[in-house]
């Protein structure tokens, strides 16, 4: 597993002056394995991965790409692949093991290795909070659902400011809070599995209340940091220009954008989605004022767009996607379109006016096969990077504030239900002997930051 057969060496080759963010993204259960070492003790991931048929093939992250182990070569490919910041973000339990009491050393060991190792090798960290991944042992208290979460996360928060906010000044608090909510809670897709909407809703809201109170932990420790959040934004648009079509349209926007959008820059839920969907939403105290916190920067992932027609109403289910005819499709089966991209930017701009903006994921899967000169020459990836920073390099000519972009993701790994199936990786990972080669689009990707 050396880097010296790739012929790597550990030069960071991101021009200092620029003050475009370019970086790599993974998640903690996604990379790290080791579940149960040093203390470690399972998360609703672990849980939910070992219940037959939740994830393909029955894929657990038990040993994911074994970066727990392997932290110096994967820090060895930032340092190669010439990136200016990584985002990461932080296993809750590994952290503290029994979700709102004491640290566990080991844990904080690991992390001050990756953030000093970052640091040394000239690459920023990105701590992201929370990717997921609940200790179990707080979801068998209660878990999102219940609202003692808000201060669960928020010691937790404090936990890592205290541990790590003298070496990390960029913070994410919570990734993706739709996928906990609605694929976690209603759909029944991702951990914990449960499909009950009114505990979808209120898991939403706890989540959002709980992003809040973490950026005024943040700020009231080191005013200096920049703190958001990173939402997946998946535009959408009608089948048709019928009215039933553009009813949809703006129904399924309202569930995965503005739910979120709107109440984070203070305006509220909407309430064309609660009217719809006949739910209660949870507000007691302060709780808006306190989602409303004021923010540095957005983080938007973004993969693909959405188009909506009309169909059966239940719940969210009242929507049925239609899937455009004659386009480039990944892996995963997701339109690549990066126009979509700059409608979203625009959009985002003009409706919400963040102060910064930052991709804080895109990427492609592709059914990568390692050569017979042991290359992986991954063309539709390079492509796919290609045509996405282009759509970038327009964003920011627009006067736009992005200022940086993290490519989803650093290594192939556990794609939650996907198991390894899909891989997303510039790095590919052989789960044999976890070995790691760069793949071809690693090579451009490496090559386009340094004439960047």
């Amino acid at each position: 597993m050396s880097f010296i057969k790739s012929g790597f060496c550990c030069r960071n080759t991101a021009e200092v002056n620029n003050d475009f963010v370019w970086g790599a993204a993974t998640a903690a259960y996604q990379i790290e394995g080791a579940a149960t070492a040093d203390g470690r003790t399972p998360s609703i991931w672990d849980t939910f991965t070992h219940i037959p048929g939740k994830t393909h093939n029955g894929d657990t992250g038990d040993d994911a790409c074994r970066h727990y182990e392997l932290l110096e070569t994967d820090l060895d490919s930032m340092s190669w692949l010439g990136i200016s910041a990584y985002r990461f973000s932080v296993s809750w339990s590994r952290l503290i093991p029994d979700g709102d009491g004491a640290v566990n050393p080991a844990g904080v060991a690991f992390y001050n290795r990756l953030i000093d190792g970052l640091l040394a090798r000239g690459i920023e960290p990105w701590l992201t909070m929370y990717h997921w991944d609940l200790p179990q042992v707080l979801h068998d208290r209660g878990g999102w659902q219940s609202r003692e979460s808000i201060d669960w996360f928020e010691h937790y928060a404090s936990t890592l400011v205290t541990l790590f906010g003298d070496r990390v000044k960029h913070w994410i608090t919570i990734n993706e809070p739709h996928c906990v909510a609605w694929f976690g809670y209603y759909r029944g897709w991702f951990a914990p599995g449960l499909t009950d909407i009114q505990a979808s809703i209120d898991v939403s809201h706890h989540l959002l209340v709980a992003h809040g109170r973490a950026v005024r932990v943040v700020k009231n420790a080191w005013p200096d940091a920049l703190v958001g959040i990173s939402l997946g934004l998946t535009p959408v648009e009608a089948a048709s220009d019928s009215a039933e079509d553009e009813a949809a349209a703006r129904r399924l926007d309202g569930y995965d954008l503005r739910w979120f959008l709107d109440p984070l820059y203070g305006r509220g839920y909407p309430a064309d989605v609660v009217r719809q969907l006949n739910i209660t939403v949870p507000s007691l105290h302060d709780d808006l004022d306190v989602i409303a916190t004021p923010t540095d920067f957005l983080g938007v992932n973004y993969y693909l767009r959405q188009i909506a027609a009309a169909g059966p109403v239940d719940g969210f289910l009242d929507l049925t996607g239609v899937d455009p005819e004659g386009v480039e499709v990944t892996d995963m089966g997701w339109e690549i379109y990066p126009d979509g991209l700059l409608h979203l930017m625009r959009r985002l701009r003009n409706d919400y006016a963040p102060a910064a903006i930052y991709i804080t994921e895109n990427g492609s899967a592709w059914p990568d096969v390692v050569g017979d000169n042991g290359e992986i020459v991954d063309s539709r990836r390079v492509d796919y990077l290609r045509r996405h920073l282009d759509t970038v390099e327009t964003i920011k000519s627009e006067g736009i504030a992005l200022k940086g972009y993290f490519a989803w993701s650093l290594l192939d790994n556990f794609e939650w239900n996907s198991g390894y199936a899909k891989r997303f990786g510039l790095f590919y990972v052989n789960y044999d002997d976890f070995s790691r080669t760069p793949k071809a689009s690693a090579h451009w990707y490496r090559e386009h930051i340094r004439k960047s």
